[in-house]
């Protein structure tokens, strides 16, 4: 339940990454005993998520009740990790309903601290701020204590009865989102002096036997020394000696 409501109150804020499958699940996995479980299932539904975010007014479908309520089921009904799949894309959309809902009664408290604002009344505010991330909580802890609660051979009876057709669709449908995110994800990265180092990625996938550890640490050390030789360059040094000749003359002036 602690988990289910760190995610939740990630889901708004985003500085800590909480509320993501690579972190919510094994976090799960952790506490009912699975790690390893809930290690790959992090994985397969982070990959899922990748493209979904917020843009303008539309709400992304929400990753943190669907990695919670997934993992939970998954490793207590010890259902597979394409039923955790199937299981999760509902699980976000009906999830993405209640973010909207939640995120119309916080404009509530919104106002509320707008009045207290005018008033001077910092303490209130405050206690606005709080109120709002309790009820982001809520909204992932309550559906999972009423997962909970459940029988968990009934659930998985509901699992074992859903047909076929419908499984393997949203396991294809899954699959489709993996790509449409990283299709989003490239198009972020479309920048002309890092497309080298992309290129350079899939000859090592293709010709070596690295493991995603090995490519971590790659990655790291690439982008190390991108940053030591971009600051090296002849433009950064002249803006450099630029900005420094502006100091001493501010210097002078003073």
């Amino acid at each position: 339940m602690l988990i289910a409501g760190i995610a939740g109150v990630g889901s708004v804020l985003d500085e800590g990454q909480m509320h993501r499958p690579l972190v919510v699940c094994p976090l799960i996995g952790l506490v009912l005993g699975d790690l390893k479980t809930g290690i790959v299932l992090g994985g397969q539904l982070e990959m899922m998520a990748l493209g979904w975010m917020n843009v303008g007014l539309s709400i992304s479908p929400d990753t943190a009740l669907s990695a919670v309520i997934t993992t939970l089921v998954v490793i207590t009904t010890h259902a597979s990790i394409g039923d955790g799949i199937a299981l999760a894309v509902p699980l976000a959309a009906a999830g993405q309903v209640l973010t909207i809902f939640v995120r119309t009664l916080t404009v509530f408290l919104v106002h509320q601290a707008d009045a207290f604002a005018k008033k001077g009344q910092y303490h209130l505010i405050e206690t606005m701020h709080v109120l709002a991330m309790i009820i982001q909580a809520l909204r992932v802890m309550v559906p999972t204590a009423g997962v909970m609660i459940l029988n968990m051979r009934t659930v998985e009876g509901y699992i074992d009865n859903i047909p076929s057709v419908i499984s393997d669709g949203l396991q294809i449908g899954g699959g489709i989102i993996v790509v449409v995110g990283y299709a989003m994800v490239i198009n972020m990265m479309d920048i002309p002096d890092l497309k080298p180092f992309f290129y350079l990625g899939f000859l090592f996938a293709a010709f070596t036997n690295f493991n995603l550890v090995g490519f971590g640490g790659l990655g790291l050390i690439l982008a190390i020394l991108y940053l030591q030789l971009e600051y090296r360059s002849p433009q950064k040094l002249k803006a450099q000696d630029f900005s420094a000749g502006e100091d001493d003359n501010d210097d002078l002036d003073n």
